[in-house]
């Protein structure tokens, strides 16, 4: 049975994954982001998370502790918000920034998705990503909101500043397109992306021993 491998640090991701019956085996990229971005000299959002999720799932699929049945996969999020493109805040007063001009408006989460099938034996040499992109509606927070939360330390920890599936859940109205992929990682496209790469779904329930009986 193949095994999923985690090129993520994301409880978020790591959570999503375990509640949809997969249990992933984490390994976190140490890919300069900064310098992967400046190499492929891309800014379109959608570009910069595919780019991201690439080189994450590109540099741990090139490890040599992998499990031999490994299918890995790299994530990475930026929010789109009035043309610009907004990864994670690098302090509390970014954050608390970003907070006031996304408050009662709305922005686009992309999500870049990419797969590597490095499997020993059985491999379909499959290397290939896709984006989930969702609309997201903000809440219209007061200045105390705002302060409260970005207070919290949440904000600076999560691409765009926000979350769904924490204390930022409060503060969305609601999204357009599949609510994992603001999590950090859909499901669905995952299991489309596995299905390219010769993979099932259902198999990475019975390798996490959680095969529906």
């Amino acid at each position: 049975m193949p095994t999923l491998v985690l090129a993520s640090a994301s409880p978020a991701r790591l959570a999503t994954l375990r509640a949809a019956g997969v249990e992933p085996v984490v390994i976190v990229s140490g890919v300069d982001e900064p310098a992967v971005l400046a190499r492929y000299g891309v800014t379109d959002a959608e570009d910069v998370a595919l780019v991201l999720a690439k080189a994450k799932a590109e540099e741990v699929a090139g490890r040599d502790d992998l499990p031999a049945d490994a299918l890995v996969v790299g994530c990475d999020s930026v929010l789109q918000l009035g043309g610009e493109v907004h990864g994670k805040p690098a302090d509390a007063e970014q954050a608390r920034g970003r907070w006031r001009a996304m408050r009662g408006r709305s922005g686009v989460l992309h999500t870049g998705h990419w797969l590597v099938d490095a499997r020993e034996e059985g491999s379909s040499g499959a290397t290939l990503g896709a984006v989930a992109s969702v609309v997201v509606h903000f809440a219209d927070l007061t200045d105390e909101e705002v302060d409260a939360y970005v207070a919290t330390g949440e904000p600076l920890r999560v691409a765009g500043a926000f979350t769904l599936d924490g204390l930022g859940g409060a503060f969305v109205r609601g999204v357009e397109g599949d609510p994992h992929a603001v999590v950090g990682i859909s499901l669905p496209l995952l299991r489309e992306l596995l299905g390219e790469a010769g993979a099932s779904w259902t198999q990475l329930w019975a390798a996490a021993g959680d095969a529906p009986s």
